[in-house]
């Protein structure tokens, strides 16, 4: 079975649109982009072009590759001062000389589009209300939309990013699947992977997942995307892993799609916050 998802995510934003709707006022997205990393450059492309289908304003701040990391704070505390803002994407990944793990604390958590502030990823680990990262998220609901139980399976997660890797094992662990998360340092990594009913990988190496490191009949999800020349690639040996496995997503067309439609989900949640914080302050 091929995860496509383009389906749920068409469901994702009629609801985003209908929920839109009910609002007095139009929430607006703001985009920070450092550099000009190619992927980067197609999921903020795929995104405002989400955004507008729905009703959501977007603007985009890019800064230059070697933007110091003072312009950039400059940048987001800017926009957390702005009433008409009501959610912030700082787009990563980030040039190699600033941190992005110390930079988006300085993104109101109300305003933090991604989950990503660690006051909403303390949020995810404690199990209350908030704001997750949107492709872990998404790839949750892609699950779900195709009738995929995640209870009991054994979930191997190769990567251990901040934005993706940690919280998608969070969110497998909340839905009571017993979870590895593997990463640059794991050793004999086709030892964890042959053993996964579920396994995703988020490391944005092409190739990196080869047949003869999935079980048979394992449910596949490749996060990883690369643009390699003009072809987006992911982790996965796709037409190889597909001969043995039950269920696997496609690059492109499987996770990206529903890491748009969790963005425009969120800020929705982001403006209701943002509007909410500001009524609480009386500002």
């Amino acid at each position: 079975m091929i995860l496509d998802g383009r389906k749920p995510a068409k469901l994702i934003e009629e609801r985003v649109k209908q929920e839109i709707d009910k609002l007095d006022f139009t929430p607006t997205l703001a985009t920070i982009i450092v550099g000009e990393d190619p992927a980067s450059k197609v999921y903020v492309q795929a995104k405002d072009k989400a955004c507008k289908r729905v009703g959501i304003n977007t603007i985009t701040r890019e800064l230059p590759i070697d933007a110091k990391r003072s312009v950039l704070i400059s940048t987001i505390e800017e926009l957390n001062r702005e009433k008409d803002i009501h959610a912030i994407l700082i787009q990563l990944p980030l040039p190699a000389h600033l941190d992005a793990n110390g930079i988006t604390e300085f993104v109101y958590p109300s305003k933090d589009v991604e989950g990503l502030h660690p006051l909403n990823l303390g949020r995810l680990v404690t199990e209350r209300a908030g704001i997750a990262p949107c492709t872990p998220s998404g790839v949750i609901e892609l699950l779900k939309y195709y009738n995929i139980s995640l209870d009991g399976k054994n979930a191997v997660v190769v990567g251990h990013s901040a934005i993706v890797g940690k919280p998608m094992a969070l969110l497998l662990l909340k839905e009571w699947s017993t979870v590895t998360v593997c990463h640059i340092k794991t050793q004999n990594l086709s030892k964890h992977t042959k053993e996964a009913d579920v396994l995703i990988s988020a490391v944005g190496k092409p190739g990196l997942i080869t047949a003869d490191m999935v079980k048979d009949g394992a449910i596949v999800v490749d996060i990883g995307i690369t643009k390699v020349g003009g072809e987006l690639l992911g982790d996965v040996v796709f037409d190889a892993v597909n001969e043995k496995v039950s269920a696997i997503t496609p690059v492109p067309g499987g996770v990206g799609p529903m890491t748009v439609a969790m963005l425009l989900k969120n800020t929705v949640e982001c403006a209701r916050r943002s509007k909410n914080w500001r009524a609480n302050n009386h500002d």
